[in-house]
């Protein structure tokens, strides 16, 4: 099965006097979805998951699952270098009402190719929610080798590979040795094009927290006028570009403040953006969305 094609979004976490605030993220979710976005994921890196205690991360899911009411499919981040612990979390997400389970390559106490089926396969029957592979070597360094991935897409349950990999070779082996009933999502925004030239089915975004729709449009024209795509994404280039400032999600955070959708905090050990980088991405912003500043 397909859970989306276009753009999904890593959506952020807002919190309030160290608290999560819930009435901001129900306000986040629903603007997004009004405004393209094809999948939500929920409690991922840009949502700040790993800082976030189980219930808030459960009533994250259920208030994502309510706002959606079934018109997006939720995606929630459950992996973790615990196959135990990943397995008892994923049932009380997929309790929760979560529609799919998205799954990151164990770290710190790294694995062997064997060890990563073995991992990802138990999580898989346990949990029985489509789950998507999350390969992100430069925060696990780990990789989800290209064989790995054709032995994992033959499980039933396992539907999807997030490739954060940026290795355009890497994607191609990939797509070339999987079905195509197994969809291949980009993690990286300023890759996008030459992701969908070879055979991509969208992108799970950063930067679509904050323009849903125009990323959306790249992903829909690409389809019958690559040309036209290509300079769509060039206009958005340079706030891509500026959110590399510092470490996700703390420059996505800056700006969604500036939009409304946070409160400027972030969890340690993430810090707030200096102000002059911050500066930067609401003046990167405002350009591209063609306001005066």
């Amino acid at each position: 099965m397909t859970l989306f094609t276009g753009t999904a979004v890593a959506i952020t976490t807002p919190f309030k006097d160290g608290a999560v605030d819930y009435a901001t993220f129900e306000r986040h979710v629903e603007f997004l979805i009004t405004n393209g976005m094809q999948s939500i994921f929920v409690n991922g890196t840009t949502g700040e998951g790993s800082t976030l205690n189980e219930e808030e991360k459960l009533n994250l899911v259920k208030l994502a699952v309510r706002v959606a009411a079934g018109r997006v499919p939720i995606v929630v981040g459950t992996g973790s270098n615990n196959t135990a612990a990943s397995i008892e979390h994923s049932l009380k997400v997929k309790a929760a009402g979560a529609d799919a389970i998205m799954l990151i390559t164990p770290y710190y106490n790294k694995t062997n190719q064997r060890g990563l089926i073995a991992h990802f396969t138990a999580i898989a029957d346990a949990v029985e929610l489509p789950v998507v592979l999350y390969n992100v070597p430069a925060r696990t360094n780990m990789t989800i080798e290209p064989e790995t991935v054709v032995k994992l897409a033959a499980h039933p349950h396992i539907v999807a590979l997030k490739d954060a990999t940026g290795d355009m070779r890497y994607l191609e082996q990939v797509r070339a040795a999987v079905s195509d009933e197994f969809a291949l999502y980009s993690g990286n925004d300023d890759s996008i094009i030459p992701f969908y030239a070879r055979g991509g089915d969208g992108v799970i975004s950063v930067v679509a927290n904050a323009v849903p729709a125009e990323f959306q449009a790249i992903y829909e024209t690409y389809a019958t006028d690559p040309q036209e795509a290509e300079r769509l994404f060039n206009q958005v280039s340079p706030l891509i570009d500026a959110l590399g400032v510092d470490v996700n999600p703390m420059p996505i955070k800056a700006l969604v403040t500036a939009l409304g959708y946070a409160n400027g905090e972030v969890r340690l050990p993430l810090v707030p953006l200096e102000q002059a980088d911050s500066a930067a991405i609401h003046q990167a912003y405002k350009t591209y969305k063609g306001e005066v500043s």
